[in-house]
This record gives structure tokens, C-alpha cells and sequence, in this order.
């Protein structure tokens, strides 16, 4: 092959893998990250982006690599009308201020609200967590501090700590034609919250890290057209382990009681794709809807 047409033909798988990226139609959630706290060349952290209309509105998480997805999947920070975080563990957080730093560049103004939980044991709540990052006193990006107060050119971000019992559900948004509600799941000690977004009488739910034990989770996410599911854990894992996360049964088994429309299984670690189409046969046995193993940057419509 000529190097012109090696450049021609790159340049093409560029251009197509970008179209391929750029946003997703109508109603649905496009995986930023569906990887866990590993490296993984082909996978960023956690994080999804549910888009209405060709606008990019809800980023559910914001882990490592997927401030670079972001911008491959031609989203808008103009656009987010919520940034919702599971938890305070560094692979669903640790591009926050990466996209915070971005707001600088933005046309954005409006504040952005941004929810997450409440305190519990060695972690901070969600107002706390904001400070140490942003705080112009003693932050870790103190120079980002308009994050907190909307100076120095940044749009401020708007907390909404959620602090619920177990058998209970917060309305965190409500924007007339966005909905999202949050509810406490069970990630081990870690403070964790999972979440429904509603659409145009389309709904989306996002397990975030748990291990499947609080009912109210899948009361809240009951008949919802997609779940987003976490499985970082095989069958077998240790008992640590799974009080950390679902096991591929307890994913089958909660979501058919849901009577969810389709599984996307997400957040996968070594760990959980070493025995893959084990896992993935036990998950099947039990849920009888769709299922699908998520790729980053990959679109899931109702």
C-alpha cells in the first residue's frame, strides 16, 4: 500500500471511528467508561452520559478516562443539567475536576447541579468532598474554587447531598422533562447511591457499585427500559468481595424481578472478564430479557 494511501485509509478509520462516537439519537445512554479501577487499555472508569434529542444532559459518575470520552462523544458541558455520583471512590470521581477546569472554556454560566451522598464512616458527604477539592483555603484544585462560588469564570456547581434511610427514595432533579431519583445500595461501608433517570416516559437506571441487598433499589428502578449494572465480580468471588458488589446470579435474579426491558452489564475488571461467558451464561439463566457486556463509548436506546 502507498503511504497516501495508508494516511487516506487512516485518516477514514479516524473519521468513521469518531462518527461512531459523536453522540447518541433520541433517548439513550452512551457508556463513557465501562471499566473499574484497573487499567485497562480498551476501558475508562465508570461513567454514562444519557442523552435526549442529541443533547447531552445527565453524566452519571466521572471516572478516571472518561473526560477524554467526553469529548470523543461530542458531548457539551452547556448541555448537562445534572452530574449524579454514585460514591467517592477515585475510579468514579477523578475526572470531576478535569471537567470542572473545562467549564473555564465553556460557554456555560448557569449553574450545574451535581448530587452524591451523604457522609458515612471514613468518607465525606458530598459538600465536604466538593471542598477538599475545591476549596480556596485549603483544596486540592483551590485554584478551581469558582467551582464553589461561580467566580473567576467558572459555572458553580450546586450540591445536593442525599441522605435517605434504606427504604427510602430522593427526588434529586426535576426538570419537567427530566426526572431523577436516587436510592441507597449497599457498597460495603461506602456511603452509594443508585439512580433512575426518566425521559419522555423512558427510563434508565444506573446500579453504581452495590451488592444487589436493598430492595427499595429495585422497587425505584421496577419496569425501568434499561439497567446499567455493575459487575466487577465473578460467581466465586470471596465474601469481601461480594459484600462490596452483585454476583452475575444476584445481577440475573434482581433484575428479572424488576421486569427490567434490558441488562448492560458495566464496570468489568479482570477479575470479572477472565471467566466471561461464564458469568455471562449464569446472568441469562436468571434474567430472560437482553443482555449485553458494554463497550466504552457504546449507545443503549429503550
Amino acid at each position: 500500500m502507498k503511504i497516501s494511501q495508508a494516511i487516506g485509509a487512516l485518516i477514514f478509520a479516524c473519521t468513521s471511528f469518531h462518527a461512531a462516537a459523536a453522540g447518541c439519537s433520541g433517548i439513550a445512554v452512551q457508556v463513557l467508561g465501562s471499566g473499574g479501577p484497573t487499567p485497562n487499555g480498551a476501558r475508562a472508569s465508570s461513567g454514562y452520559l444519557v442523552w435526549i434529542d442529541g443533547h447531552s444532559r445527565v453524566l452519571v459518575d466521572a471516572g478516571g478516562g472518561i473526560f477524554l470520552r467526553f469529548g470523543e462523544a461530542d458531548a457539551a458541558i452547556e448541555d448537562l443539567n445534572l452530574i449524579a455520583l454514585t460514591h467517592f471512590h477515585a475510579d468514579h470521581v477523578a475526572d470531576l475536576p478535569a471537567l470542572v477546569k473545562a467549564g473555564f472554556f465553556s460557554d456555560r454560566t448557569a449553574p450545574l447541579p451535581i448530587s452524591g451522598p451523604s457522609k458515612g464512616g471514613e468518607f465525606p458527604g458530598l459538600k465536604r468532598f466538593l471542598a477538599s477539592e475545591f476549596s480556596a483555603s485549603d483544596g486540592a484544585f483551590g485554584y478551581l474554587s469558582g467551582a464553589l462560588d461561580g467566580s473567576g469564570g467558572l459555572f458553580r456547581l450546586d450540591p445536593i447531598e442525599v441522605s435517605v434511610p434504606r427504604d427510602t427514595v430522593q427526588r434529586v432533579l426535576d426538570t419537567g422533562d427530566v426526572n431523577v431519583t436516587a436510592a441507597p445500595v449497599n457498597h460495603g461501608p461506602v456511603p452509594a447511591l443508585g439512580y433512575l433517570v426518566r425521559a419522555k416516559n423512558k427510563t434508565i437506571a444506573f446500579s453504581g457499585d452495590q451488592n444487589g441487598d436493598n430492595p427499595v433499589f429495585w422497587e425505584m428502578i421496577e419496569h425501568a427500559d434499561i439497567l446499567v449494572v455493575h459487575m466487577a465480580i465473578p460467581e466465586k468471588a470471596d465474601a469481601v468481595a461480594s459484600k462490596l458488589h452483585a454476583t452475575p446470579s444476584s445481577i440475573g435474579t434482581h433484575a428479572n424481578a424488576a421486569h427490567v426491558g434490558q441488562v448492560v452489564l458495566s464496570h468489568l475488571m479482570p477479575r470479572s472478564l477472565a471467566n466471561l461467558d461464564e458469568n455471562l451464561a449464569i446472568v441469562r439463566a436468571r434474567y430472560h430479557g437482553k443482555v449485553t457486556v458494554a463497550a466504552d463509548l457504546q449507545c443503549f436506546s429503550p
